[in-house]
């Protein structure tokens, strides 16, 4: 009952504030008209002046109704910066504060009753760094304030630490719209706009996200380095783990702008896209799509035509390819670069400094493109089966009879073409967008048609042979 009643009244302050059109008065056209009436009243009443300002700016910003900004502006223009940042910096606050706990003591507990399971981690994070996001979100204004004082009610960060967070971090921008105002309460013709205090002041407004996004950035920098020594000196430039598609280039270009490199890789040079994946997937679905011309010469206008393959050799040709290609992702044609290049496998110790093979490397940067593997699903009895990945399908020399395919996405589109067009029984898993099963023996267009649909879905399949 208690939470209906301080509903209903929240709801009835804002129909009130709407319906009476009260926002008009929290306009700078109409503060700007009221100007010397309110300097006068200032002049005669101080205290009563800065009580109600106070207690009016509480009101607001507590309710979240619009006109905080304007008030900020008009706090300068009547009480100067010095005052005018105290009231406005604690009523702000204070306002915030209510309308914390407001959001809080009405849907906190629903919130979280329903969706706790998913909010545990947003939960975790807001109490090991809570201070620390709610300092980023009140200096980076990306968000309207109001929106945030109702959201971070909802968490479980203490009354007290939104408290002082909030009071710290909109103390900057505070200062800015408050000296704005005192700049404002002083143009009275068109040239007080081009005055050196109102430019400085719209400079500082414009700066502010800038200036407020390169200071949490500042600290997000030094929380993360506390408790690493940075070396005096350095062994290279950059460290690149990985020596796939990405790993590669990145060493190319580092060692072309003479930048000193070490390229760690602890499997094969290439990586992917040379051993598992665009190379050996694009040989095979050449040989694949030549045979399914041969099935369908009429269309070219030829009557006849037939062809013979040996699965193996389509397999062997494969390798063959990847090996003429293997001499341009070497280790001698990247040590020829000017890259030191190392086998072996790499653990990051801190911020600078790479452990490969027993030997620390100090480095000023590191980039991590270590790609990814194939995903097993954890299938009751998949162990005794024999099974292959989109790695190690490459060994396979003998044609199965049939081939079942578990995801539709690029890969398990390309390989179940390839395969049925070279002969093979292929059943493909149901399609994770329609949830149709595929039993697919050529189906060019059925099969760019899931791949399309599928590109982001999958990205290691899984092969079954029978």
């Amino acid at each position: 009952m208690k939470k209906i009643v301080l509903l209903v009244l929240l709801v009835l302050i804002v129909v009130i504030f709407f319906q009476f059109d009260l926002g008009q008065y929290l306009t700078l056209e109409y503060v700007k008209s009221q100007q010397q009436g309110i300097n006068d009243y200032y002049a005669e009443n101080r205290v009563l002046t800065m009580v109600g300002f106070f207690v009016l700016y509480v009101v607001i910003t507590g309710a979240s109704l619009p006109g905080a900004t304007v008030l900020t502006l008009a706090g300068g223009a009547i009480f100067g910066l010095v005052t005018g940042l105290i009231l406005i910096s604690f009523a702000s606050t204070i306002g915030a504060s209510i309308a914390f706990l407001v959001s809080r003591y009405l849907f906190r507990d629903a919130v979280q009753s329903r969706f706790g399971s998913s909010l545990r981690s947003i939960n975790d994070g807001i109490e090991k760094d809570g201070p620390f996001y709610l300092f980023a979100l009140r200096l980076v204004p990306a968000f309207p304030f109001f929106v945030i004082n109702l959201v971070m009610g909802l968490t479980t960060l203490r009354l007290w630490t939104f408290f002082w967070v909030s009071q710290l971090g909109m103390l900057a921008g505070t200062v800015v719209y408050v000296n704005a105002g005192t700049q404002l309460a002083q143009i009275e013709s068109a040239s007080g706009i081009f005055s050196s205090g109102i430019i400085l002041s719209f400079l500082l407004l414009a700066m502010l996200p800038f200036i407020g996004r390169k200071i949490v950035s500042l600290i997000a920098n030094h929380k993360a380095l506390s408790g690493f020594t940075k070396p005096d000196e350095f062994d290279t430039n950059l460290v690149v783990i990985g020596a796939g598609s990405a790993g590669l280039v990145t060493a190319y270009i580092a060692a072309a702008v003479k930048a000193k490199v070490t390229l760690i890789e602890k499997h094969k040079m290439g990586g992917d896209c040379l051993n598992y994946g665009c190379v050996p997937s694009k040989a095979i679905i050449r040989s694949a799509k030549f045979m399914s011309h041969i099935a369908r010469s009429q269309e070219f206008g030829i009557k006849q035509a037939d062809a013979e393959f040996d699965f193996a050799e389509v397999m062997e040709r494969i390798q063959h390819i990847i090996r003429q290609i293997e001499p341009h992702d070497s280790v001698e044609r990247y040590t020829g670069l000017g890259v030191d290049v190392v086998i072996g496998e790499a653990r990051i110790t801190s911020p600078w400094t790479v452990e490969v093979n027993g030997d620390v490397i100090r480095t000023r940067n590191i980039v991590v493109a270590t790609g990814g593997q194939p995903f097993v699903p954890p299938i009751e009895g998949i162990e005794q089966v024999d099974f292959y990945t989109s790695d190690n399908l490459w060994d396979m020399r003998d044609k199965p009879g049939k081939l079942a395919v578990l995801g539709g996405g690029p890969i398990g589109a390309e390989l179940t073409q390839a395969f049925a067009r070279l002969g093979v029984a292929v059943n493909a898993a149901p399609d994770p967008v329609a949830g149709r099963p595929g039993n697919i023996r050529d189906g060019a267009a059925e099969i760019h048609r899931r791949r399309s649909a599928c590109a982001n879905r999958s990205y290691g399949q899984t092969l079954y042979q029978a």
